[in-house]
């Protein structure tokens, strides 16, 4: 049964768009209470009650305890709730930074239970490089990969995310795997497979079908991917892309676009998940330009398209 209507349905703000320095140059993480209350009042005045705290902005995870109380008492008082926490470019396998990751995720969980957060998004992504960063947009310049085929990192994969699984549920908190290009979450098949190896109930993935359809080569239909990945899902970036494809000169090109008129068609996708008892919470992202109003734009229109009354 689902428990939401198009008007409760739990719906949260990224905030891909906000900087983890203010002006003054100091980190977010060294931001006062107030500081705090400055940016994520933005969200809520764009119409928002939730918020994913998305880590490129704060890290919770890396906050001593009276500070995650502060941040806990100030989402509340904004009047905001947060459904997530969004780990982002944090591989548990980085070749570098894999152990530390390891030990940050640990952490993050235990902010997220301390906040009162039910759930946290976990991928196998790695920092942007620098080549990637010294473009308009990311995506159209190939980052790390995971090796295909390397059985010994697959397991330390699912190890490892089995790992911060039983700790997750021991203070009773869910976890999310963020589907990604180019790592053992990139396509729906081995994100299936990977989920189906970590074999935890307290575990889901968060199929995030714009990460996929922007790359600029040959996808996987968005239709196919729905269908392998919904079922299993339990929380849901959401974003989209207008997608040109030439097949004469197999040029592929892609950029940022609202939800109801990009490349996916998110009404069919919210059907098909719903079909399958998705009830999780959804995350609205945008990359460019206004993106918090874009977000917000998206929020209204999965408020469109949603049941307005719960079914059974």
């Amino acid at each position: 049964m689902l428990n939401h209507t198009a008007e409760t349905w739990p719906i949260a703000a990224a905030l891909l768009q906000f900087p983890n320095t203010g002006p003054d140059g100091v980190s977010t993480q060294d931001q006062t209470a107030e500081q705090w209350a400055q940016s994520l009042r933005e969200v809520a005045d764009a119409g928002f009650t939730e918020v994913d705290l998305t880590d490129g902005w704060l890290r919770p995870g890396d906050l001593a305890p009276d500070r995650v109380e502060e941040l806990r008492a100030t989402i509340a008082k904004v009047g905001l709730t947060a459904p997530a926490i969004s780990a982002i470019r944090r591989s548990v396998i980085d070749p570098v930074d894999g152990d530390d990751n390891l030990a940050y995720s640990h952490r993050t969980i235990d902010a997220a239970a301390a906040l009162g957060v039910p759930l946290v998004s976990f991928g196998l992504h790695r920092p942007l490089t620098p080549e990637q960063q010294a473009v308009l947009w990311f995506w159209t310049v190939p980052g790390p990969q995971d090796p295909v085929g390397d059985q010994e990192m697959w397991h330390k994969a699912v190890t490892r995310l089995r790992e911060l699984a039983d700790h997750a549920a021991s203070v009773g908190v869910e976890l999310s795997l963020e589907m990604y290009e180019d790592t053992y979450l990139g396509t729906a098949d081995s994100a299936v497979a990977l989920l189906t190896d970590i074999d935890r109930d307290n575990v889901g993935l968060n199929p995030d079908l714009g990460n996929l359809i922007r790359m600029q080569r040959p996808i996987e239909s968005w239709e196919s991917m729905v269908t392998k990945t919904l079922p299993h899902a339990n929380y849901w970036h959401v974003k989209s892309y207008y997608r040109v494809e030439d097949p004469a000169s197999g040029t592929v090109l892609t950029s940022p676009a609202p939800m109801e008129s990009g490349f996916v068609s998110y009404r069919q996708a919210v059907k098909i998940a719903l079909a399958h008892g998705f009830n999780g919470a959804f995350c609205v992202e945008h990359y460019g330009g206004d993106g918090l109003s874009v977000s917000a734009a998206n929020r209204e229109y999965l408020r469109r398209i949603l049941p307005s009354a719960p079914t059974a």
